[in-house]
């Protein structure tokens, strides 16, 4: 999908965020910041997709900062907390009358775990609703096609969300789809790295590879080659979280989306209402 003008301020209140957390008290370096962003906004190309353009701005901070990882104390938190809830979550999900589906609104609750909205949403307290409106003729499509091919590549997201992503990652893998877990190249944002994956056990469910990027999302020009062959070949692709919906939406048809709509821009995009936890396919 093509950036919007509302995805502009909400750059800024991401960068203003990150710069404050990283840097506390030095507001002369937070005013360089936003005002290099700000700036960048005249020359930005808004046909590239918000994840594209988000990824060049906060490579550029690292020329006031250094190559800082803004966002880890978010990260750590969220890691730390689902893997505190993940034996209770998972409990729950088993003994539910469809533990996939349930896996599956697992997952997609996880995807509020992210910087871009912190503190807007609480996941936890959806976790009492956990296939709550999911398209569930999608999902059997889904499972049949996995029946068949017996493999699955998923495209993480945030950190924290990837712990729950295990639930679901273990169960397809029990019923013998090999699945293979993708994260970012470097550290973006809240986003999974293999630091996140080894954290929360990801890498003793299934295989974990990174796709290279350096953007809040699957900018293909981003990614490195061996991925991007993993990426044509992959018979089935999960693309998780809004980042990769708004990098692949439109470029990449006939994979699967699992996300949590966030913003009112994915939500007219999308056709669904912000809060809304959405399956579904594009061609």
């Amino acid at each position: 999908m093509k950036t919007q003008l509302d995805c502009l301020p909400c750059f800024l209140k991401m960068a203003l965020a990150g710069i404050r957390a990283a840097c506390p008290g030095q507001e002369d370096v937070h005013e360089k910041v936003v005002k290099h962003w700000a700036a960048g906004f005249a020359a930005a190309d808004l046909d590239e997709s918000p994840p594209s353009l988000a990824g060049r701005f906060f490579r550029e901070i690292s020329d006031h900062i250094g190559a800082v990882d803004i966002f880890k104390d978010q990260k750590d938190a969220a890691n730390k907390r689902v893997m505190e809830l993940l034996p209770e979550i998972r409990e729950k999900v088993l003994g539910s009358e469809d533990p996939l589906l349930a896996a599956l609104g697992v997952s997609i609750i996880g995807n509020y775990m992210d910087c871009a909205v912190a503190g807007e949403f609480d996941w936890e307290a959806e976790l009492e609703t956990l296939e709550d409106g999911l398209d569930c003729e999608l999902f059997s499509h889904f499972l049949d096609k996995l029946e068949r091919e017996k493999s699955l590549l998923v495209l993480g997201d945030n950190a924290g969300e990837i712990g729950l992503d295990t639930i679901l990652t273990g169960l397809l893998q029990d019923r013998g789809v090999q699945v293979t877990y993708v994260v970012r190249g470097t550290n973006v944002l809240n986003d999974a790295t293999l630091v996140d994956a080894e954290y929360v056990g990801m890498t003793e469910v299934c295989e974990v590879v990174s796709s290279g990027v350096d953007t809040p999302g699957t900018v293909l020009d981003r990614c490195d080659a061996d991925f991007r062959a993993r990426l044509e070949n992959a018979p089935v692709v999960l693309s998780k979280g809004m980042g990769n919906f708004e990098s692949l939406w439109g470029v990449l048809p006939g994979i699967f989306y699992a996300f949590k709509v966030k913003c009112p821009v994915v939500a007219k995009i999308a056709g669904h209402p912000v809060k809304t936890s959405l399956f579904c396919r594009e061609g």
